[in-house]
């Protein structure tokens, strides 16, 4: 069922445990745990007014280049250990830097042969021919948010556009691989423009949506955005983006600990399908064993 704008923002606005109630409907009552490895850091082209790895900005951030196979196996495998069943290799940079592609779809072979542990990437925005080549690797999933709306991209970054994600996103379907395709809340943008990412997300129709809550970085632009969402907000946010997707796996990621960990339960029991598990790129995320006893808990309880 698809929904006009009026009708989602009648939606976000109802009752909060209604409208968690009515989002519940679609929740698979399954929670799946993914991980990633940050494989490349730092002196990104690209001025993204949220991010510390941006060479815009002089954030205190370790740069360093693209890291070895043998630490790529090592992660995968202790991701495993923590129940992960998919594992993501993630660089920084708009593009994949020619020098890093071949090694990086060595990397997917190698994740490829690991049983239990599905492929992941995220490494920029694509070209044609690079899709295709991670399709012929065998890449299970591609991730590639569109981060906000269209309409407040340009509030967020001018180095490329809402579009050009967009493209990369067609790209990974037409090459029959995963999409993994999510927001980041918290950067200024309307309750009308939270919608509109519910409504974009649902014509891309991504197998996964990635929920990111701002974590304001010193010395970016955005550093001083701690009050454009709150808890509630959040909930509202999230449980729309179920009801619009129900679909998609909707998967709590970076900046989730600005939910309580009630809040970060209700939105688990009612919305919320998927945790990305351990750190993320720039910032610190729960011990997966917390992770781990919180979801055993929740459906020991049903």
């Amino acid at each position: 069922m698809s929904y006009t704008k009026e009708e989602l923002i009648y939606l976000y606005n109802m009752d909060l445990e209604e409208l968690l109630t009515k989002a519940s409907k679609f929740h698979s009552e399954k929670i799946e745990f993914c991980s990633i490895v940050n494989a490349r850091n730092g002196k990104c082209s690209q001025n993204c007014k949220y991010c510390a790895q941006s060479s815009y900005y002089r954030t205190e951030i370790e740069s360093y280049p693209l890291v070895d196979l043998d630490v790529i196996r090592r992660a995968a495998a202790e991701s495993k250990l923590n129940q992960a069943t998919r594992f993501a290799v993630v660089t920084s940079g708009k593009t994949p830097d020619e020098e890093d592609f071949g090694k990086i779809l060595e990397m997917i072979k190698e994740l490829n042969k690991i049983d239990g542990l599905k492929s992941c990437a995220s490494i920029g925005i694509l070209n044609d021919e690079q899709a295709k080549k991670l399709a012929e690797a065998g890449l299970k999933r591609f991730h590639h948010n569109i981060n906000t709306s269209e309409s407040y991209y340009p509030e967020v970054c001018t180095t490329h556009s809402w579009q050009d994600r967009l493209n990369t996103c067609k790209l990974v379907k037409k090459y029959g691989m995963e999409l993994c395709c999510g927001v980041i809340l918290g950067m200024g943008e309307t309750v009308e423009q939270r919608v509109e990412m519910a409504m974009e997300l649902a014509e891309i129709h991504p197998e996964s949506i990635p929920i990111n809550i701002l974590m304001p970085i010193p010395e970016t632009p955005f550093e001083s955005y701690y009050d454009k969402i709150d808890e509630e907000n959040i909930l509202r946010t999230i449980a729309v983006f179920k009801i619009a997707n129900p679909e998609s796996v909707i998967r709590f990621c970076g900046g989730r600990m600005r939910l309580s960990d009630a809040n970060q339960e209700r939105a688990l029991k009612t919305c919320v399908e998927g945790i990305l598990i351990g750190n993320y790129l720039t910032t610190v995320g729960k011990n997966p064993k917390e992770d781990i006893q919180t979801v055993e808990n929740l459906f020991s309880r049903r």
